[in-house]
């Protein structure tokens, strides 16, 4: 199961200063390369580092609203704020990165003009940039092995279906970012070798594209988070499982959850209770429930328990429409 520590806080926070900190330096240092050089595909760098800042910054934002106290307007809390604001930050990256290399690239390419700086100076920025994106690759990549460890699933899943997308975030944009170092130096390269522009032009389309994914990719995670994803199919499994070995429960009807934070979860149960306990058993019943399933579930927030019975041929079939099945039949 997962948790979310003091501990776990401070290292995603540390992991997106560290991201911040890394793209600014190499965001002045392809700037000040692509403008001596006269590279498109350094400035097209430049444009994606100072892109991943914006983003570094607006996650920042966003861990630092989400941790807001609900109160009596959030009834809630404020944990979706964190998914809002990582949308923003793929959107600076589409609008800064994406827009400028696209720009850039095609300008290069259909200008055809021959750039009269030295392009030798692209190659210690681009190989001291590897390293400092390295580093914070390396960060992020961390976190991840422990939130997949955490939470039990697979690198490709947490990716695709991210619990925390500012950690996503991250380590999607520090890969872009390795991977366009590599496509920028075998552009500058082919320039020089060839004398031909093209390719200094075509490597910055390259990175442009790699941009559009990577927000593509952060924008559909955060959009399922927004919408309100239900929590992991794992944990929901363990709570119908641990109420139906309570004495009071003939059967989980339906169950309803939706992820309204980091570790935090909302979670609506419709019980079949036995026949023959009174209302002032039913009702000890539910409140002995709740206290029992935030012990053994501390991602748990908001739990909410009705009585159903699995013979409401209207629910079941509610039921059936969602999931495929109906819960009292397993």
């Amino acid at each position: 199961m997962a948790d979310d520590t003091p501990a776990t806080k401070d290292e995603g926070t540390a992991t997106v200063l560290l991201a911040l900190a890394a793209n600014l330096g190499v965001a002045i240092l392809k700037l000040v390369a692509g403008l001596v050089s006269g590279s498109g595909a350094l400035l097209s760098e430049a444009a994606h580092s100072f892109g991943d800042s914006t983003t570094e910054l607006l996650l920042l934002v966003a861990q630092r609203r989400s941790r807001k106290p609900a109160d009596k307007s959030h009834p809630f809390g404020y944990g979706k704020e964190r998914y809002f604001w990582s949308m923003l930050a793929a959107i600076a990256i589409f609008v800064s990165g994406a827009g400028f290399s696209f720009y850039e690239g095609f300008t290069t390419i259909l200008g055809g003009e021959e750039q009269g700086g030295p392009l030798w100076i692209n190659y210690p920025v681009l190989a001291l940039a590897a390293i400092l994106e390295g580093i914070s690759l390396r960060q992020a990549a961390g976190q991840m092995r422990r939130e997949t460890r955490r939470t039990r699933r697979s690198l490709t899943g947490y990716l695709l279906t991210p619990r925390d997308p500012t950690v996503n975030s991250v380590l999607l944009g520090d890969s872009a970012a390795i991977v366009g170092l590599a496509v920028a130096a075998a552009g500058v390269g082919l320039h020089q070798l060839t004398g031909a522009v093209m390719w200094d032009g075509l490597a910055s389309v390259v990175i442009g594209l790699l941009l559009l994914c990577v927000a593509f990719l952060l924008a559909r995670a955060c959009q399922s988070l927004l919408i309100g994803r239900q929590a992991d199919r794992r944990l929901l499994d363990e709570i119908v499982e641990f109420v139906e070995a309570q004495e009071e429960v003939d059967d989980v009807v339906d169950v309803l959850s939706m992820l309204t934070g980091i570790d935090d979860v909302l979670l609506c149960l419709r019980v079949d209770f036995v026949d023959s306990f009174s209302a002032a058993d039913l009702e000890h019943a539910c409140v002995r429930l709740d206290v029992e399933l935030h012990e053994h579930f501390p991602m748990l927030g908001e739990v909410f328990v009705q009585p159903a019975s699995r013979r409401d041929e209207g629910l079941r079939r509610r039921v059936e429409e969602r999931y495929g099945r109906a819960l009292a039949d397993q």
